[in-house]
Formats: structure tokens, sequence, C-alpha cells
């Protein structure tokens, strides 16, 4: 099973590529304790950008060489809090490059509504399916380089999509922002 250090290093190789499918309410990241609980308390949040996130930096220096990163969130209504939270911190992988897309399960085709199992897909070529612990947090990943299947659902996923900021002013009622 590989750890978290293992997909990083992956998402560091790309060579073209790199998508990500989350299908979850709510994670756990020792990474976003100081952010979540700014969020919570209606505090400002600690910058993350490339300067300060090794992910994002990643993603910037990936960019500028030609790879594509997008990443689908299947978003159940009304938001958690945790995804309210995710909703804002993802402009700061916008402004890395990334195209960060939400999936209304609501108006999803049942395929994709019923997608529980969180991947990566690097380079069309490798899958790391991510495996979480009933405490939200990240507990391994398992490789596959059987991609078919995955290629499918990431091109379901992004059909049935819209940008993040397409999507915000559609639940804006919903995010309780401050």
């Amino acid at each position: 099973m590989l750890q978290l250090t293992a997909v990083f290093e992956l998402a560091r190789s790309i060579r073209r590529s790199a998508f990500r499918l989350e299908t979850r309410s709510e994670y756990r990241s020792r990474s976003e304790v100081e952010r979540f609980s700014a969020f919570r308390e209606g505090r400002p949040l600690p910058p993350r950008n490339p300067d300060t996130d090794p992910w994002l930096r990643n993603v910037v220096d990936k960019v500028a060489v030609g790879c594509i990163w997008r990443r689908v969130h299947a978003d159940d209504r009304p938001p958690t809090q945790y995804l309210r939270f995710e909703f804002r911190s993802y402009e700061a992988n916008l402004a890395a490059g990334e195209d960060v897309r939400i999936a209304d399960r609501a108006g999803a085709p049942a395929e994709l509504a019923a997608l529980t199992r969180d991947f990566w897909l690097f380079d069309e070529e490798i899958v790391v399916l991510m495996n979480y612990g009933d405490d939200f947090r990240f507990v391994g990943g398992d490789l596959t380089e059987d991609v078919t299947a995955y290629l499918e659902i990431r091109n379901l996923a992004l059909a049935h999509s819209v940008p993040l900021r397409d999507y915000l002013p559609l639940v804006d009622h919903e995010l309780g922002r401050g």
C-alpha cells in the first residue's frame, strides 16, 4: 500500500496529466488542521500558495511545462462544513493552474452519483486508489496500471461537472460564507 509520500512522488513525476476524483464529503489531513480551524471559527485563513505549499508548487511547475491538472469533486448538497471550506481552499488550486470542477450528485448520471472511491490518474497510465479510515484520514493507496475503467470514470466526471467558479454562484445560498 502506498503512503502519501509515494503519491506525492508520482504527482511530481507526471509528464502529461494528473486527474483526481474526490467523492467524500470530508477529509482530515494534518496539513489542513490550522486552516480548517480558522474557517470554522470565522478567522482569516492562513495563506496557501506555491510559496507556502509544496503541492501547489508542483502544480505550478508542471503546468508551466505543459502538464494538465484536473480535479472533479462529486458534491452532495447541501455541502458539509468541510466542503464549504474546501471550496474556498480550491481557490489556491485554481490560481496554481488546476482545473477544479464540481459534479452535483443530484443531477449526475447514476454511475457517477454512486461513486465512493477516490483516485488519482497519472499520465493516463497509473491509477492510485485512495483509501480512508473511519476518521476521514488517508491510510494508503492501492496502485494499479489497469486504467481503462478509470479513464471512463474520468471522462464521465468531466462531462457531468462544471468549473468551480460556475458552480459556486449556484450554491451560494448554501455556503454560509463568512
